[in-house]
């Protein structure tokens, strides 16, 4: 299965997902420029990215389900078309609800392609290829925050918004073209099974993929490991690292990049991890979660504004985030039938977005709150206000964790307990070998 064609997909849809990136992440490096453009408060610039990531974790779930019965060609294309014209909207939007739109549209877009491509690679690979092809999906694409931080950050300041913006839409509009004359959903000699047949089925199969434990589990996992790194890279490292540390904007952008190196490091590490060892993921993913959460905790009890180097410590404990995040989608492929995998998918990758935008609204509430009435940048974004709403990830990935682990007893009693269902490999595996141990 694993043939030249297959390649020729899978890198396609890597640069589909990378294009979706570089447009989710945008906003992040244009923050500083939004609030000048807008004349945006706190809230209203979380609330215009806040806007972005809803549309995607409402549609996370329809659009699985629209896979398993059209395909996920279909919406890889209609994702890269709508992300189009929501970058050309905010290229000229001449006030801050006309650019909400535009991001309604960019968010639409960008729902759809992640999970479309995770299921291209199941389709069209196989065996313990299929995790770790998962990990150096999901941390390939985050070269879209590389052309955002850097291509991108030079044409905003050089040339302006509407320019940025505009080219950002050119390189999406380029991945059309590409996936358009590349993408199928399946080798032409597969055996998959064949797609639901009807929406009605469609729509029973999401119920029963819902109800099973690993696809919560794989949910509350990317809930708990995605949010902060996400939060951090997307809207409110890019100010606090200008306004509230003092660096460079230039530096600050190029900061972010250490998000992305570090989970092109940790990715392909977890991937193996997950292929070896399947039934440690879970305390993988804990792992990563504490780590998140004490290094958190150093950067912001240091007296004062952090140094360079425990900024540059987190944004590498940020980066491990993103990769543990999609050993959710694993528990999804091991737990659920091939056929179904795009509802599956689904579920879980609205875990990490729907933290991630409950905690960018807070931290933006935080913000306000903290800050005098008619008070300027200076003090809305001081170093001290930063503190304190970073504290509210603590609540929520805490929350998190808790739901995770009572999704782990209910897995583990499932496998013991269920018999004769259709479900992945895996799940026959771990039955057999928990029995053996009992």
């Amino acid at each position: 299965m694993n043939s030249r064609k297959s390649w020729f997909v899978f890198w396609v849809g890597v640069i589909a997902y990378i294009a979706a990136v570089m447009q989710r992440s945008t906003l992040g490096v244009a923050g500083v420029s939004a609030v000048d453009r807008f004349d945006a408060s706190a809230s209203a610039l979380s609330a215009l990215a806040v806007v972005q990531l809803i549309v995607y974790a409402a549609l996370q779930v329809p659009i699985g389900v629209l896979i398993d019965r059209l395909g996920p060609r279909v919406l890889i294309l209609s994702g890269l078309s709508l992300m189009v014209a929501g970058q050309v909207v905010l290229a000229f939007a001449p006030n801050i609800g006309i650019a909400v739109v535009g991001r309604v549209l960019v968010g639409a877009g960008d729902a759809a392609i992640f999970v479309s491509v995770m299921r291209l690679v199941t389709s069209w690979f196989s065996g313990r290829t299929v995790p770790q092809l998962s990990q150096w999906m999901g941390n390939l694409g985050q070269a879209g925050q590389i052309l955002s931080a850097i291509p991108f950050a030079f044409v905003l300041h050089q040339t302006g918004w509407t320019s940025a913006f505009l080219a950002a839409a050119a390189f999406v509009a380029l991945s059309l073209v590409l996936s358009l004359a590349v993408i199928r959903d399946r080798p032409a000699d597969s055996t998959e099974h064949p797609r639901v047949a009807t929406m009605r089925e469609a729509m029973r199969e999401l119920r029963a993929a819902f109800a099973r434990p690993g696809t919560q589990l794989g949910f509350w996992a990317h809930y708990s490991t995605q949010s902060s790194g996400t939060v951090f890279s997307l809207l409110w490292g890019y100010p606090f690292m200008v306004y509230a540390m003092g660096l460079d904007e230039s530096l600050a952008a190029s900061m972010l990049l250490v998000v992305v190196a570090s989970g092109v490091i940790v990715g392909p590490i977890l991937g193996l991890l997950s292929a070896r060892y399947p039934y440690r993921r879970s305390n993988l993913v804990l792992g990563i979660v504490l780590v998140i959460g004490i290094t958190w905790a150093v950067f912001l009890a240091w007296p004062g504004v952090p140094p360079l180097w425990l900024l540059i410590i987190l944004l590498v404990v940020l980066g491990a985030g993103g990769p543990g995040s999609l050993i959710g989608f694993d528990f999804a492929r091991t737990f659920n039938p091939v056929r179904v995998l795009g509802a599956a998918n689904g579920v879980v990758n609205v875990g990490g977005f729907l933290a991630s935008f409950v905690m960018m609204y807070f931290v933006g509430l935080l913000l306000d709150l903290q800050a005098s009435p008619g008070a300027g940048t200076e003090e809305l974004y001081s170093i001290s206000a930063f503190k304190v709403a970073f504290l509210v990830q603590y609540l929520v990935i805490g929350f998190g964790v808790v739901m995770l682990l009572a999704a782990r007893r209910r897995t583990r009693r499932r496998i013991v307990l269920d018999e004769g269902i259709e479900v992945g490999p895996l799940w026959v595996a771990a039955m057999e070998k928990i029995r053996r141990r009992r």
